[in-house]
């Protein structure tokens, strides 16, 4: 039988932290009794981060692992995991769990009362944020979150949060036809799933700052502003128009 929930953690780099990620996912499993899978996508490391996710693979089924072949950013990476999930509602976490994992049930519990689409917001309820981002950073996310509303029209007051889920029939969809592979892959799914009519709840979770954070606003910023315009063009030519069927893995990782 089919697992009722698959998280996708993707992991480019993340010797460490993603052995204590994965330490802490399989322990939410077990206090919540979830019935899930655990789904770890390899972006071309050059650590160790695989022999480490393979050690988690080689004492627990729930854990699979999955690899990119190379380096081909987050946003490639978590539509490799979530088209090779099996689970009926399937979600996206990062690796340095910046949303504790139990807050996931938040997420479930917002597709479960109707939901296609569940995304974690930091900036629903600034009270939950554990450890605040630094000043400049709150600054340039505000910025570009206030950019894409404007281009994308997207209603969320957070589009960029590491924490999403699905409704897997929509997962198929919306994944499948997802054309950004890096950074600017959030406000794409995401304009894709209203512009195909699903149902998205933003719900307040839980979350603090990482310094380790790879992302820097400057650089990612002006190549996410570029990837916005490319996701207009894409939908003025009807690229997010198309038909698909359920995606169908040629093997399992």
């Amino acid at each position: 039988m089919n697992p009722q929930y698959t998280i996708v953690i993707p992991a480019y780099n993340e010797s460490a932290r993603i052995g204590r990620a994965l330490t802490e996912v399989l322990h939410t499993l077990d206090e919540k009794g979830w019935n899930a899978e655990v789904l770890v996508v390899n972006d071309g490391s050059t650590d160790n981060t695989a022999a480490i996710v393979e050690s988690f693979v080689a004492k627990d089924p729930r854990v699979r692992l999955l690899h990119n072949g190379a380096n081909r950013g987050k946003g490639y990476s978590v539509r490799n995991g979530i088209l090779h999930g099996s689970g009926n509602i399937v979600m996206f976490t990062d690796a340095d769990l910046s949303s504790p994992m139990p807050e996931a049930e938040r997420l479930f519990d917002a597709i479960r009362d109707g939901a296609d689409v569940a995304i974690g917001s930091r900036w629903l309820e600034v009270s939950r944020q554990t450890i605040h981002q630094p000043l400049y950073r709150q600054f340039f996310g505000r910025c570009f979150n206030v950019v894409t509303r404007m281009i994308m029209r997207l209603p969320f007051a957070d589009t960029q949060c590491g924490f999403k889920a699905f409704r897997r029939s929509a997962a198929q969809t919306i994944f499948q036809l997802q054309r950004i592979e890096r950074w600017g892959f959030d406000p794409e799914i995401l304009f894709i799933a209203l512009k195909r009519g699903y149902r998205i709840r933003e719900v307040p979770v839980t979350w603090g700052h990482d310094e380790r954070s790879r992302m820097s606003y400057l650089r990612d910023g002006i190549k996410m502003l570029e990837e916005l315009l490319y996701v207009r063009w894409n939908s003025l030519v009807g690229v997010y128009n198309r038909n698909v069927t359920d995606f169908v893995p040629a093997e399992r990782g």
